[in-house]
């Protein structure tokens, strides 16, 4: 029974795996805050080249 008692103790205070998971954790929120910059990023890009778009378009109605 004594050595069940002390490999539960050492299970309990052996914080590695928390560690781990906590690493997994801060990746996750850097790859979360990376999707969403991209996607603001491209949203923008976009909005800049219909803006351009429109700009040559309306510049070259007249010009036969």
């Amino acid at each position: 029974m004594f050595g069940i008692k002390n490999l539960l103790k050492r299970s309990l205070a052996d914080d590695r795996g928390a560690t781990a998971v906590e690493y997994g954790l801060i990746a996750a929120l850097v790859v979360l805050a990376m999707l969403v910059a991209l996607q603001g990023l491209g949203n923008q890009s976009a909005n800049s080249w219909n803006s351009t778009s429109a700009k040559y378009e309306n510049a070259n109605k007249g010009v036969p």
